[in-house]
């Protein structure tokens, strides 16, 4: 898939979010990137770059202190390469990018793996 393709579709996935979400996601630079880095990886605790999806770097809401401010934006990378990877069809692709977005947004809102497993698998069920 073209990167602007890509790109599209992440845009997509974010302007899909709920308009309280949306609200909140100030100060936070959301890009495509082809593969983690190698950094990116050790960060994950990952060993494998097609195991790395996104990636949420920063200083989660919940953390942020009243001294909190003047700082660098979050940043949040897409993985177009190892996306790609694990889906077959352009929808399967869109649905993967949003799930992802979603993923690396929930970190930003102070969510942990944890509790991104707990939520997923309460999801699943009532399916």
């Amino acid at each position: 898939m073209e990167t602007e393709s890509f790109e599209a579709l992440v845009a997509r996935a974010i302007d899909d979010l709920p308009t309280e979400f949306k609200a909140r996601l100030e100060n936070v630079d959301i890009v495509v990137e082809d593969w983690p880095t190698r950094w990116q990886l050790r960060q994950a605790r990952l060993r494998h770059p097609g195991q790395l999806l996104g990636l949420y770097q920063g200083v989660p809401q919940t953390r942020r202190g009243r001294g909190y401010g003047l700082v660098l934006p979050d940043k949040i990378s897409i993985f177009q390469k190892p996306i790609e990877a694990q889906c077959r069809f352009g929808d399967d692709i869109a649905a993967k990018i949003e799930e992802v977005v979603r993923h690396e947004i929930a970190h930003h809102f102070g969510l942990d793996e944890g509790a991104l497993r707990r939520i997923d698998g309460d999801r699943r069920r009532k399916k």
